[in-house]
């Protein structure tokens, strides 16, 4: 070691490490929150927003493009951030239980903010459609897991009957609270970027996160924190587009499990963010899906889960209209480790199997 290098080591400053709070004190004034309100939080946000080059390579035109990677929030889900307003506000309220139905974020969140809260937590999910990950994380955060033959949508009605007639809170996306929560993502954009993005492209199912973040990116804007309002981009699976399609989808089909959503209940506040920003809906195929996926991985070390891809598969899709020298954010709504499955069956590593233990044998394999 040089004595520079030991003179830096000694006396340089550590690295200063910031305790982020959580979002709720982050943001406190925007939100619906008062000294009286207990904020359970697990120190949510502050997601990185990450360029990923080889997709802007791929647009060309000098168009920058980043990634808002909600799959680093605590339980690997942009849920997260709604979940900490709706389980505070529902503990200000004295509940003593949560109910909400879950394709699988929704249902890890709730239980891992409803447990912290000390209260009980039940999930109603669609039997053999939640992606293995997510329920681990129920089963493990302590949710009673109500697994009904059906699909997401008739879960929702269910739960819904349950809160209006029995003293157990809803707290999916029709929570006002959650979306409150939920549209802090992109408060986070705006304070990274400087200023909006052109265009902000999601992935859609029940379609509250575009409206929450179309809702935080228009307060922003009436205050001053930015200059401009973004074109929100929304996309959904080809076998589960009933917003692209204007229609209700009766048997949703689709890899991407966390939008496999056929009657979104934020449908006529995404219509309208779409309306007020001039932006568009538009659906991609489960092969478009993967492409993407598969390119964040391998090409960005970046690994989401498939529905958070379609957001990337999106904008390729749209790439000939993105203007030239634009901001383009793309949201990663959930982890790749949610859908361990996808992974495995969709790669294109190489992967061998049934070696000799000897150096030799792992030599030859590796070329040399």
């Amino acid at each position: 070691m040089s004595v520079i290098n030991a003179f830096r080591r000694r006396f340089s400053p550590a690295p200063v490490l910031q305790d982020w709070p959580g979002l709720i004190e982050a943001y406190r004034p925007w939100l619906p929150v008062t000294t009286s309100t207990p904020v359970v939080t697990l120190r949510e946000g502050a997601t990185p927003l990450i360029p990923v080059p080889s997709v802007a390579e791929r647009i060309g035109r000098d168009v920058k493009v980043f990634v808002k990677y909600d799959g680093l929030n605590p339980t690997g889900s942009f849920k997260d951030r709604g979940m900490t307003m709706a389980i505070s506000k529902a503990k200000e309220a004295h509940c003593e239980a949560v109910i909400c139905a879950s394709t699988g974020n929704t249902s890890a969140a709730a239980a891992a903010y409803a447990r912290r809260a000390g209260m009980r937590a039940f999930v109603l999910i669609p039997d053999g459609y939640v992606a293995q990950g997510k329920l681990a994380q129920a089963l493990v955060y302590g949710a009673e897991v109500l697994a009904i033959r059906g699909n997401f949508d008739r879960a929702l009605d269910i739960v819904r009957e349950v809160s209006d007639q029995f003293p157990v809170t809803l707290v999916n996306s029709v929570n006002p609270f959650r979306l409150q929560g939920q549209k802090t993502a992109a408060f986070e954009v705006i304070d990274a970027l400087g200023d909006a993005p052109d265009w902000l492209c999601i992935p859609m199912g029940n379609a509250g996160n575009i409206t929450a973040y179309w809702m935080g990116f228009q307060e922003y804007n009436q205050a001053g924190r930015s200059r401009k309002l973004p074109r929100m981009m929304g996309f959904q699976a080809s076998g589960s587009a009933p917003l692209v399609n204007n229609t209700t989808v009766t048997d949703p089909d689709t890899i991407a499990t966390a939008i496999r959503i056929g009657n979104p209940v934020n449908r006529e506040k995404a219509i309208a963010a779409r309306k007020a920003s001039q932006g568009d809906f538009l659906d991609v195929t489960d092969a478009e899906i993967i492409e993407a996926y598969k390119l964040l991985g391998g090409q960005e070390g970046i690994f989401c889960e498939p529905a958070s891809a379609a957001s990337v598969a999106g904008l390729l899709k749209r790439k000939d209209e993105v203007p030239t020298g634009a901001t383009v954010v793309c949201v990663l709504t959930g982890n790749g480790l949610k859908d361990p499955d996808c992974a495995i069956n969709n790669n294109d590593a190489a992967f061998h199997t049934d070696l000799d233990p000897d150096l030799g044998t792992v030599a030859r394999v590796m070329g040399f």
